[in-house]
């Protein structure tokens, strides 16, 4: 049995949830809706201030879609009531990021400055010069466009330039020597 799939999701205070035909959940709370459409094959009922997802039978797919059904209802509960939030962090010198209006703008070494529009449902705040906070109510799309801001300069090896993640680590390699 699935054992994160068969795990109850406990329903807060202040969230209504909605199964409507063909498993459309709707997740309604304090920070906004969220609407997802679920593989039809799982069972997806309330009990009381719980969700509980079941399968019907024990082939490959369906235990595979089982784990995935209850995550998936799980992150829309914990974004409509706490949100989700990714921290990128922008090293190297002359590298700076600045936000105005819903326009990010990233200096990262280029000839010319790389614009980026927030998408709908997210939010980009700059702390300083150098950290960038993804924030959101949907877990996918937060961690979709920080990948896309990191996309634009990877961090390098050497000398550890570059946008990354606050909570990543960066393999670091030595440079060459010179010659004896």
């Amino acid at each position: 049995m699935s054992r994160i799939g068969r795990m109850p999701i406990a329903i807060p205070a202040g969230v209504t949830v909605d199964i409507a035909e063909n498993n459309k959940v709707t997740v309604k709370g304090p920070k906004g809706t969220l609407e997802r459409v679920l593989p039809a094959e799982m069972e997806i009922k309330v009990e009381g201030a719980e969700i509980v997802v079941s399968r019907p039978n024990d082939l490959k797919k369906m235990k595979s879609l089982h784990g995935l059904t209850r995550t998936l209802i799980n992150n829309m509960v914990v974004g409509v009531t706490s949100g989700y939030e990714k921290k990128l962090e922008v090293n190297g010198v002359g590298y700076r990021a600045a936000k105005a209006g819903k326009k990010l703008t990233l200096n990262l070494g280029y000839s010319h400055p790389v614009e980026m529009d927030d998408p709908e449902g997210v939010e980009t705040v700059v702390e300083g010069q150098n950290v960038i906070i993804v924030k959101g109510i949907d877990k996918e799309k937060v961690g979709q466009f920080a990948a896309e801001i990191r996309d634009k300069r990877r961090p390098e090896p050497y000398k550890g330039k570059g946008i990354k993640y606050a909570d990543e680590t960066i393999r670091r390699k030595v440079g060459k020597t010179g010659k004896k």
